[in-house]
C-alpha cells in the first residue's frame, strides 16, 4: 500500500494495488473510487484533501 499527496493540486490517493485502473466512479463528490477489471479496489483519490482530512500529509500505520 501506497499513499501520495500532491500538494500542488492538494490530491491525496492511497494505492492498494499497482493493478491497471479499468474503472473509476466518483461515489461521492470529490472522493473517486479506481477499480481493476475483477472490480478490486485499486486506490481512492481524494480531491481537495487539505479541506477534509486534518493533515494530509501526517501519515499513521498500525498493525493490530
Amino acid at each position: 500500500m501506497k499513499v501520495k499527496y500532491d500538494k500542488e493540486v492538494d490530491v491525496l490517493y492511497i494505492v492498494f494495488s499497482e493493478n491497471k485502473i479499468k474503472e473509476s466512479d466518483e461515489e461521492k463528490s470529490g472522493i473517486i473510487l479506481d477499480y481493476d477489471k475483477q472490480g478490486s479496489i485499486v486506490g481512492i483519490e481524494i480531491l481537495n484533501a487539505s479541506k477534509r482530512v486534518k493533515n494530509p500529509t501526517k501519515v499513521e500505520y498500525e498493525v493490530a
